[in-house]
This record gives C-alpha cells, sequence and structure tokens, in this order.
C-alpha cells in the first residue's frame, strides 16, 4: 500500500540543500518529487530516497538529521496549530499522534508508559522504503525540537533510542542534539520522566482551539474511511501483544466480524492478506534495520514459535529470513563505537 507525507516535509529543503553545494531541483525530479507542492501529498517512498540521495550524495551520513533540525517544527504544517493549543505537553502529544497520520500514512507515532518513564516512540510502517535512517533521525530532531518548543529550549530528554547503528562518534550526535542516543535499540524513541506529561503550557485561545481540531477531525474521518489501511494500523499495535484474530480487531471497531470482512471484500482485500502482509512489512523492516534476534520478531509479529515464522517468511520471499537478512542488511558505513 503506497504511503504519502504532506509536502509540507519539503519546506526548506532548497535552501538547505543548497547550504550543502546541492541543486534541490534537479534532486526532487531525479527521484520524481514536485518542486513547490506544499499542500498536496507526495510519496513517502520518495521522500525516503531524497534524503538518502542527499546523504550520498554530499557525503555527509547526518543529512536527514540536519535536515530535522534545520526545519524544527515547521516540518509539521498546520499540524502545529492544533499541538500548541492543547493546555498541556501530554494533551499537545496526544493530538500530534492522533492526527500524525494525516500528516504520513507511512509512519507511526505512540506513546508508551515503562515505569515513572514514557516514551514517545517512532515506527516506520512503509516497507516499500529501501532506507528509513535518513527518515528517523529526521523525525527525531522534529519531535525533539517540538518538545523544547512547548516547555523551554533547555529540555533533554533522558534518553534518545534508535534502533539503527551509529554512523559518527557519540560527541558529534551530541552536539547537534544536546544527548548522544543510544544506538542498536528495539526502538526509536524519546524518553523522559512521565511527570513531564501534566506540564503546563501557556493559555491558548478556546475558540481557535475548537476551530483547528474540527478541521484536522474532518480530515481524520476521510482518511479513516480507507479502511485497509486502518486495520493495518490496528494489527501493527496488537500483534507485539500474541495473535491477532479478525473478532479482536472487529470488537475494536465495534463491528461484527462479518461485517468487517465484508468491508474489507468491498475495498478489495480480506482480513487474512492484511495481516500477511502487515506481518510481511513489519518483517521486513525489522530485519533491515533493527538487530533483534528472529526468536525475537517472530514473538513480536504475533507467532507462536519461530518455526511459524520461518514458513511464512519463506512463503512470502522464497528464502529463510535469516539468508534474506544477510543479503539485504546495509553494510554498517562507519564503526559502531559511540566514545566521543
Amino acid at each position: 500500500m503506497t504511503s504519502f507525507v504532506r509536502g509540507i516535509a519539503l519546506l526548506g529543503f532548497e535552501d538547505f540543500a543548497r547550504s550543502q553545494a546541492l541543486d534541490p531541483h534537479a534532486l526532487l525530479a531525479e527521484v520524481g518529487l514536485p518542486v513547490d507542492d506544499l499542500d498536496g501529498p507526495i510519496s513517502g517512498e520518495r521522500f525516503a530516497a531524497l534524503l538518502e540521495l542527499c546523504a550520498a550524495r554530499t557525503d555527509n551520513l547526518l543529512f536527514g538529521l540536519q535536515f530535522g533540525i534545520h526545519q524544527g517544527t515547521h516540518a509539521l504544517g498546520d499540524l502545529l496549530y492544533v499541538i500548541i493549543s492543547a493546555s498541556s505537553l501530554g494533551d499537545a502529544l496526544e493530538a500530534l499522534i492522533r492526527y500524525y497520520h494525516v500528516h504520513s500514512s507511512g509512519a507511526e507515532l505512540r506513546l508508551e508508559r515503562h515505569g515513572h518513564e514514557v516514551r514517545l516512540r517512532f515506527d516506520v510502517t512503509d516497507a516499500d522504503a529501501a532506507s528509513v535512517r535518513q527518515t528517523v533521525e529526521l523525525a527525531m530532531a522534529v519531535a525533539l525540537r517540538l518538545i523544547q518548543t512547548l516547555i523551554g529550549r533547555d529540555w533533554k530528554p533522558n534518553e534518545l533510542l534508535m534502533r539503527h547503528a551509529p554512523v559518527e562518534k557519540a560527541g558529534v550526535y551530541r552536539a547537534l542534539l544536546g544527548i548522544a542516543p543510544r544506538f542498536d535499540n528495539p526502538v526509536n524513541a524519546l524518553v523522559f520522566d512521565s511527570t513531564l506529561l501534566a506540564a503546563r503550557l501557556s493559555a491558548s485561545d478556546e475558540r481557535f482551539q475548537r476551530l483547528i481540531r474540527r478541521h484536522f477531525d474532518e480530515l481524520a474521518h476521510l482518511n479513516l474511511q480507507e479502511l485497509p489501511h486502518y486495520v493495518q494500523k490496528l494489527l501493527r499495535n496488537r500483534l507485539p501483544s500474541g495473535n491477532v484474530t479478525v473478532e479482536q480487531i472487529a470488537e475494536q471497531m465495534m463491528l461484527s466480524p462479518r461485517t468487517l470482512q465484508r468491508y474489507l471484500q468491498t475495498e478489495g482485500t480480506s482480513f487474512q492478506q492484511l495481516l500477511d502482509s502487515t506481518r510481511q512489512s513489519m518483517a521486513i523492516r525489522y530485519l533491515r534495520d533493527s538487530s533483534i534476534s528472529l526468536t525475537q520478531l517472530s514473538a513480536l509479529l504475533g507467532y507462536t514459535s519461530l518455526g511459524a515464522f520461518s514458513r511464512a517468511f519463506s512463503r512470502w520471499t522464497g528464502t529463510s529470513p535469516q539468508k534474506w537478512k544477510q543479503q539485504h542488511r546495509r553494510p554498517m558505513q562507519a564503526s559502531s563505537g559511540t566514545a566521543p
């Protein structure tokens, strides 16, 4: 399923590309992206390819991270108005998560509690993107700048977690972000104290808040009509807890299983097809970007055994997950040492 990101994600690209001695228009044309459409949707796969191409042409492996810092909160476009109109940081992040699929359909945000800490997680869900390290680092930089904008520029998370390997020493990341990330982690996330969620934000115009939320509710409603995409989102959220059935998803959507299956059939698919494609895209993304074991991955995808996962993966790709990983994992482009 083709993903999109709002064209506002390209805001500031021309200036930043030129600062890196690049021709922005030539690069946009090379990956098939428009030059001046900041309002409409653009291909998420092509946007990720643009960042990778820029990193390769400049030999700057931190291109996406630096572009995210350059963009800051402006990368969110109108969604920023919803966020800054909230009364607390927790409400602001809930609004960001609720409406993020309007901004990008190929990635997800979620807030998870772990004891006295919370994680603001970012996951790329588009399996068609060949590499997402640039995209992930851009998104994490924007998220960091967003929270700093809301509660103070000096704020730093307890931890910044990245699923991929580092390409520079810790000191380089610290100079850019104010914190050295922990790499080769199972998740991409900002980690901070849960008490921070109650932090009050500046007083907002309640009438304006209602108007802007109504606008995004309408956009969200239109996107939720894409039923297969929505079912896949629910599957991704529930699979780590174990095998997921059509009855469970239908109950969550307040539909009967029969009605859900009928709606999906109208859209040319079925629950089993969506379950299979969701597991396949998640498996490929984790095998490509993560260092977790195959046993951990099979559990994450809701399989009862590694053997069941391996058989399914072989059916999808014609090869075992271990062989696929050896053939497709990107080589490390720098040592994994993180000493400054």
